[in-house]
């Protein structure tokens, strides 16, 4: 694998000699998955309250919502593309210049969006300029990848590949919680008028800063000689997607749909619920993205728990067990979201700990079913290709469904997703054989 002089000279800097640990690996995985997760759910808690009003007030709030929510499956649509991309990159410059490059492109996309002028200041121009800078967010997502889930699976010991599978997931909670405090903060300090003027932008400006942290955090790593060293005994190196798909397309299919249980429950418990209280509650904002906050601590929790249970009964069994719960939990949570407070948090607290049940084992099932020499790029569009088909749409399609025909609707998205899960583990021996 090729490099540049800077690369290079970044290895030289951190090369210490140090014996290589799972731990270190895990730290890293865990600062660039919740700078990641930040972005997404800045973005997201913004599309229901703010972009509405800064860049669809021409619609009714429901329509100007559901106009965010389509903009915002842009990134997931751009993500297999920015995968393609930068595996290019990899392949020509390295894996440190991959990774500056993606966090540059993420972190310059989400500041863009703190200078958005909204509707009534450039038309239609403001809708344009967001769309670009969220399909931006997505390519560069997709070139964020850094092989560091995969290489964390192959570096533990098989007895503990479950516990090790869950430490990447652990973003996703952590920075739902930061995201959604930082916002509780801002909506509880100042005025409204100055919150839809200035205050919202805040947010953006922070995702950028930890970007750049996350950034030197993930570079410490996967420029050093000893995780090169390792990445290169693994086979972790880009390869071809004409190849990859060439040889393991069915694999990425079922490895696509085997956490579809997962990503379709993964949005109805983080960015739906805030959309419905929003238009159809009147509850107060705040109030509920504090109960979006605490329910996410449940959510680590159970991660963390998963990673013990897939350990003692296989993978395989948890996601197979978690999707029939979720599959359960489709029939009658949603209505829960019109029984006040306590309905909400029993909706949300439930619905975070099967997330983190099975959320936690998405990582080990997408890593685990692909030869080594193709595992580096084969996850990262499986992931994509997951993400795509499970969450892009969701806040979409489930906010059309229930605010048609109620609540009960909005379980039918989630229903199919458990029941993809299902199918895949059901139909896909090979794959269920390897997310043992």
């Amino acid at each position: 694998m090729t490099s540049t002089t800077l690369e290079q000279d970044a290895r030289q800097l951190h090369e210490d000699g140090h014996a290589i640990a799972p731990g270190e690996i895990a730290v890293g995985v865990i600062i660039g998955r919740t700078s990641e997760f930040f972005d997404f759910f800045v973005f997201a808690i913004a599309a229901v309250l703010v972009f509405p009003s800064h860049v669809f007030p021409f619609a009714d709030p429901l329509t100007g919502t559901l106009y965010s929510f389509g903009i915002f499956a842009l990134a997931f649509i751009a993500r297999p593309v920015g995968t393609l991309i930068f595996t290019g990159i990899d392949h020509r410059y390295g894996r440190g210049v991959k990774l500056t490059t993606a966090l540059f492109l993420l972190g310059g996309s989400t500041a863009a969006i703190a200078f958005l002028p909204g509707y009534e200041t450039i038309g239609m121009w403001s809708v344009a300029l967001l769309a670009l800078f969220r399909m931006g967010q997505g390519v560069a997502l997709g070139g964020s990848w850094d092989g560091l889930a995969s290489l964390l699976a192959l570096n533990v010991p098989e007895n503990r590949r479950g516990w090790y599978a869950m430490v990447p997931q652990l973003g996703a909670p952590l920075g739902l919680i930061v995201a959604s405090l930082l916002f509780w903060f801002l909506i509880a300090a100042l005025p409204t008028p100055d919150f839809l003027d200035w205050g919202w932008r805040y947010p953006f400006f922070v995702a950028f800063a930890i970007n750049v942290v996350a950034l030197f955090a993930r570079l410490r790593i996967v420029v050093t000689p000893e995780y090169q060293t390792l990445f290169e005994q693994r086979e972790l190196k880009p390869a071809s997607a004409s190849e990859v798909v060439r040889e393991s397309g069915s694999r990425i299919v079922a490895g696509a749909f085997a956490p579809l249980a997962s990503f379709a429950l993964f949005h109805m418990v983080t960015v739906f619920p805030l959309s419905w209280v929003v238009l159809y509650t009147q509850e107060k904002t705040t109030l509920f993205l504090a109960i979006e906050a605490a329910a996410a601590a449940v959510g680590v929790v159970a991660i963390v728990i998963s990673g013990a249970l897939a350990d003692r009964i296989g993978r395989r069994k948890v996601l197979g067990y978690c999707a029939a719960a979720i599959a359960a939990f489709s029939g009658f949570a949603p209505i829960l979201l019109n029984g006040g407070i306590l309905g909400e948090m029993v909706f949300m607290f439930l619905g975070f700990a099967l997330l983190g049940l099975s959320f936690g084992q998405c990582s080990g099932a997408l890593s685990s079913t692909f030869p080594q020499r193709l595992r580096y790029t084969a996850s990262a569009l499986t992931s994509d290709l997951a993400w795509l088909f499970g969450a892009g749409f969701a806040p979409l399609v489930a906010l059309s469904l229930a605010s048609s025909f109620g609540l009960p609707a909005a379980g039918v998205y989630l229903l199919s997703g458990a029941l993809g899960t299902l199918a895949a583990l059901w139909f896909n021996s090979e794959a269920g054989r390897n997310i043992e």
